[in-house]
């Protein structure tokens, strides 16, 4: 399971950790901290896959330059890039779903 978490980590910067190595699923923070915390996250899950969309377009272009970029490392950079994305949008979708349903909760 650990493994599971650093490669998504690794993927998504910020998602799991903080930067001070504390992890957010064990931080007991004051609302408003939490607020900003969480904003923090969002902004960096957003900054780390546009710049593996970034460089997954680099590789790509330095590919069909004729540089001398191996196709395996072009196609592992796409994939991530594509994984990336998908995660972003699954995590999208769920938060979403959760403002819906309080949305339709009776005050």
């Amino acid at each position: 399971m650990a493994g599971e978490i650093g490669s998504i980590n690794r993927l998504v910067p910020g998602l799991i950790e903080k930067p001070g190595g504390k992890t957010i699923l064990n931080d007991f923070a004051p609302p408003e901290q939490q607020q900003a915390n969480f904003g923090n996250m969002l902004s960096n899950m957003l900054n780390s896959v546009n710049d593996l969309q970034n460089q997954a377009g680099q590789m790509q272009q330095s590919f069909l330059a004729g540089e001398p970029v191996e196709l395996h490392d072009v196609m592992i950079k796409a994939q991530e890039a594509g994984l990336t994305m998908d995660l972003l949008l699954e995590i999208r979708n769920k938060l979403l779903n959760a403002y819906n349903e309080m949305m339709r909760m009776p005050v």
